[in-house]
């Protein structure tokens, strides 16, 4: 045994934690990353080998799962404003959505007449939605009247190209 003893502890040296160095930090290395490969587009599958068996996703439906069966909303665009120009530019909220429901009778997907909570058709929520984006860009004049929609100028110019 030493006979050199810890002035702080009175242990020896070899078991005293004063006299004994601290150990030295134990490099710790990286997980080893395997790189994924590419996904490939219009297919909803993570590998190349995948990707020949999966089947390739429309282009013209929404891929989120919450939306598979619903009409996206931009798609009700080219509808309302087909449904204005034949109303002579201006009409009221119930009437517009009418003839947009007849004019999109084929189009609509079955989780687009789904109630909403609120007890209004999901169609027809889209629809508002949809008018609300073309009034921001400027292809609806803003509410004069509470319940008409009326045609701007650009939105004229986009309906009749």
């Amino acid at each position: 045994m030493s006979d050199a003893y810890c002035d702080l502890c009175d242990l020896p040296l070899s078991t005293c934690v004063h006299g004994m160095p601290a150990p030295p930090p134990v490099e710790v290395k990286p997980a080893a990353r395997t790189k994924t490969p590419p996904r490939v587009p219009g297919t909803r599958a993570s590998s190349p080998a995948a990707a020949v068996e999966a089947k390739p996703v429309k282009a013209d439906i929404s891929v989120r799962r919450a939306d598979a069966k619903r009409t996206p909303q931009r798609y009700y665009r080219h509808y309302i404003l087909e449904a204005l120009v034949e109303a002579g530019g201006k009409g009221s909220t119930d009437d517009v959505l009418a003839d947009v429901e007849r004019l999109m009778e084929d189009v609509l997907l079955d989780g687009d007449r789904d109630k909403m909570p609120t007890g209004e058709l999901r169609w027809r929520n889209a629809a508002r939605f949809e008018r609300k984006a073309m009034l921001d860009e400027g292809l609806l004049l803003p509410v004069t009247q509470p319940g008409v929609w009326e045609l701007s100028p650009e939105g004229r110019s986009l309906a009749t190209d």
